[in-house]
């Protein structure tokens, strides 16, 4: 079955759309879940979407601030068909997750409704089962965690991730990215970007832009010469230091550095060197209106020709057609 986000349906009907809350729930992501989806509807001026609110039973559920969100029923209560459910936890979970729960999202499962996790709501569809062979995300501080109790579920340290059936995000603010990308599937990329407009965001950040994760996190356990390097690097982005270098600087050699990226980063410096660069060139295409030429220099590269050989190498596209396709891009896949 291809990796794609649910179809949208050529009858413009009303989306019946569950948000379950655990206690210890993010206010900030849910809300960020949530009110695209009214929007929507304002914007549109018809009911796109339909919201219904869940817990594990009717009494009001604290949020990690203290405040409490009262419930409109108990999860897996006899209700109207729901074409989506999404949950909204803390990570890490606070002990177990009632099996009613569990048991509610595989049956979901089974009758084919999207679901969604958010924040600590991914590991929850995890412990439900419904995510195997699925990609997905959570917040970077669980992904050793999850990836340890959930091997089968294919793990990705990405912003958020839509796919096919499945929705996960690693909370926060990304919760709004991953929706407001999901409506412009669902009701057309102009709708999306009146929405991200609405809420004075400067554009709708993409599925696949990296989640922001501390080098040290990124690293694990590595030498500290090696996060030494991989700093040094960030931090030369616009004059890259050479191999030579960069083990110059660390007082050690070049051939100890190499095997240092090779053991705990599976690439060579230089090619690690250069996917750094290229990430920092596809955020500012994405995030400016600045020439691709002031771009290619900006990130390192000696000119536009060089740069748009080497992001087409890596990326299977050029700097133009990342440009001209970015909104579009990310509402198909």
């Amino acid at each position: 079955m291809p990796d794609a986000p649910p179809v949208a349906s050529a009858v413009p009907l009303s989306r019946h759309v569950g948000v379950v809350v655990l206690p210890g729930f993010s206010l900030l992501a849910q809300a960020c879940a949530t009110e695209p989806l009214v929007v929507a509807n304002r914007l549109a001026e018809r009911s796109l979407y339909r919201l219904s609110t869940y817990a594990i039973d009717e009494r009001p559920v604290p949020s990690a601030a203290g405040q409490a969100l009262v419930p409109e029923a108990s999860a897996g209560e006899p209700d109207q068909a729901l074409d989506m459910l999404l949950v909204c936890a803390p990570g890490p979970l606070a002990g177990s997750v009632p099996e009613g729960l569990l048991e509610w999202l595989r049956r979901l499962a089974a009758a084919r409704v999207v679901l969604g996790g958010i924040g600590g709501g991914t590991e929850v569809l995890a412990r439900a089962g419904v995510l195997e062979g699925y990609r997905a995300t959570l917040p970077w501080t669980r992904f050793e965690a999850f990836a340890h109790d959930h091997p089968r579920v294919r793990l990705s340290q990405q912003l958020f991730e839509i796919d096919r059936d499945r929705l996960t995000c690693g909370g926060g603010t990304a919760a709004m990215d991953m929706m407001m990308t999901l409506i412009g599937t669902q009701q057309g990329a102009e709708l999306a970007e009146r929405i991200s407009e609405h809420f004075v965001l400067e554009r709708i950040r993409m599925g696949d832009e990296p989640q922001q994760v501390p080098l040290r996190t990124r690293l694990g356990n590595a030498p500290q010469s090696l996060i030494d390097a991989v700093a040094l690097m960030e931090s030369n982005i616009e004059e890259p230091l050479t191999t030579h270098e960069l083990a110059e600087h660390l007082g050690i050699s070049r051939r100890q550095l190499e095997r240092l990226f090779k053991k705990h980063l599976q690439a060579v410096p230089s090619r690690y060197y250069l996917n750094l660069r290229l990430q920092q060139a596809r955020k500012q295409l994405r995030e400016s209106d600045r020439p691709a030429g002031e771009i290619a220099l900006q990130t390192g590269f000696s000119s536009a020709a060089h740069f748009s050989t080497a992001y087409r190498n890596h990326f299977g596209i050029t700097p133009r057609e990342e440009r001209l396709g970015d909104m579009g891009g990310a509402l198909r896949r």
